[in-house]
């Protein structure tokens, strides 16, 4: 008698996975930002592949974190299909430890592991860490905000931007956005439509306004600042996707030396988006005094401190204690301008800032 037979699938199981081994071509890293355009790489991440016990298709994920922070906020890097090293020049390097919040010029501890999964279901396995002494730089860069406030004119002489200090992927600007001229985009390249930031959303209603938003080529919605027309600080987040748009401080000054020449109109500053936190102004000004405020109102003003107070004797400093009005010895065109880091509305203000008056 013949007999038949079922062949079954062979059993495939894993062991767990074990992680593959990782090295780094160098432990202390200081990074020169004259070598911001030197393609050679200055540090290398190599590491051996791991095992499940079968032939398994693995994602590899170079992630980089600061000490002390446990891996909650990771920089990472996906790594290419049977990819096992990965190496990087100076700036991009600089990068990824800038968006570690990482402050430039100064040495800090930084972690290195690497992330290994086989599926979303199961949960990954990890190389050893390998730590790094590391000195990242700074690097400023900006985006621009061409919208109805300035005219849509990209570039205008009124178009503002965002900064993003250490180059971080999180940009940030105080804009005025006029009564009825709310609407904006934001592009990378001054004067050029070809890429932008915009939104799915529909305007936002309230005091303030959160978009997550789209890098496009063309289409998408325009962000909309709210309604009440005034000066809102705007902080783009690349790294999350989103834009926030809430109420700023803003100042001024007012005195006998202002139009009208009796402490009743206030001669309104702009923010400078050029990372060093200035309010400036040029103004043709009466012979006279002024005192510089915040928020058209004197629940916070700046003026010379008198003996015995914050920065008495200080060369170019104000204070908002007891203090004095600041002079304006002759009639005549002066550029006025004071330093103050930009905070949420109504928050606390310093009890001294840095000022210039110049004729």
């Amino acid at each position: 008698m013949l007999s038949a037979c079922k062949k079954n699938g062979v059993l495939v199981t894993s062991n767990g996975g074990k992680p593959g081994a990782l090295t780094a071509s160098v432990t202390t890293l200081p990074l020169d930002k004259t070598r911001l355009n030197d393609t050679t790489t200055v540090i290398n991440f190599s590491f051996t592949a791991p095992s499940y016990g079968f032939a398994a298709a693995v994602t590899n994920t170079l992630q980089i974190d600061a000490a002390g922070d446990n891996w909650v906020n990771p920089t990472s890097v996906t790594l290419g299909t049977k990819v096992y090293s990965q190496g990087y020049s100076t700036n991009a390097f600089n990068s990824l430890l800038l968006k570690l919040n990482l402050v430039g010029g100064v040495a800090a501890q930084v972690n290195v592991r690497v992330a290994h999964s086989v599926s979303s279901a199961v949960a990954p396995v990890y190389s050893n860490v390998v730590a790094l002494t590391v000195t990242p730089y700074n690097l400023a860069s900006w985006v621009y905000v061409p919208g109805a406030y300035e005219g849509w004119s990209n570039p205008g002489p009124q178009e503002d931007s965002l900064l993003s200090a250490t180059d971080n992927g999180i940009y940030t600007g105080i804009i005025n956005f006029t009564a009825g001229n709310n609407q904006f985009l934001v592009v990378p390249v001054k004067g050029s439509w070809a890429n932008k930031y915009a939104t799915t959303g529909s305007p936002a209603t309230g005091a303030s306004a959160t978009y997550s938003t789209e890098y496009v080529t063309g289409g998408g919605n325009n962000f909309y600042a709210p309604t009440t027309a005034g000066q809102y600080l705007v902080t783009l987040n690349v790294n999350t996707n989103t834009i926030s748009i809430v109420p700023a401080d803003y100042y001024s000054i007012i005195g006998s030396s202002t139009p009208g020449a009796n402490w009743s109109t206030d001669l309104f500053l702009k923010f400078v988006n050029d990372g060093n936190n200035n309010w400036v102004g040029t103004f043709p000004l009466l012979a006279g005094q002024f005192k510089v405020r915040q928020d058209a109102a004197w629940g916070v003003s700046w003026g010379i401190p008198n003996s015995g107070t914050a920065g008495y004797g200080v060369a170019n400093t104000l204070n908002d204690t007891q203090n004095g009005n600041i002079n304006a010895a002759a009639a005549g065109n002066y550029t006025v301008a004071f330093s103050i880091p930009p905070t949420p509305f109504n928050s606390a203000a310093p009890v001294t800032i840095t000022y210039t008056v110049t004729p």
